[in-house]
């Protein structure tokens, strides 16, 4: 999951099947530019923007946008999608979260997701990790996803049918 607070809080969450993993984390480590770290789609240009999203619309993920928009407070914005993404999570048996780092968040997240996981019954049986955008390149897929239903008008577009669903939280 990746998030944008451009014009409200949004978190934006990917899921593949673990049969897919290895082969979309090729399709995207293909992307990344020798020399570079990670692909963060703010920093690209709009022809690479383009490319990038062509390849993740291939890819057989499953978006879901958590809107917190109508929240005023960022810390209740992203607890408020969090506790949503959670009880999504159990509800789907997922094995693993993976959260882009946010070392401002670290400790709050890490309280929450304790506290969440285990009023859903899934404490010790979902993992969650919280790894930089490097350390696991499929990180690039919400936060593609994310910047462009933000910036929305022609980049909304192009992700619109990788989104299955917008959650207001």
């Amino acid at each position: 999951m990746d998030e944008t607070k451009e014009r409200g809080f949004l978190l934006v969450t990917a899921t593949l099947d673990t049969s897919y993993l290895t082969a979309a984390r090729a399709t995207v480590g293909r992307l990344v530019f020798r020399g570079q770290r990670s692909i963060h789609f703010c920093k690209e240009r709009d022809e690479r923007r383009r490319q990038i999203l062509r390849a993740f619309r291939d890819l057989p993920v499953e978006i879901v946008i958590y809107d917190a928009t109508a929240y005023r407070n960022v810390k209740r914005a992203r607890d408020a999608c969090l506790r949503g993404l959670v009880s999504d999570a159990a509800k789907a048996a997922a094995e693993r979260l993976v959260l882009d780092l946010d070392e401002s968040c670290l400790g709050s997240d890490r309280s929450l997701l304790g506290r969440e996981l285990g009023a859903v019954g899934m404490a010790g049986r979902l993992r969650y990790d919280h790894l930089d955008a490097h350390a696991d390149h499929l990180l690039a897929i919400p936060d593609a996803v994310a910047w462009s239903w933000a910036k929305g008008g022609q980049w909304r577009a192009m992700v619109r049918r990788m989104v299955g669903e917008v959650r207001n939280v």
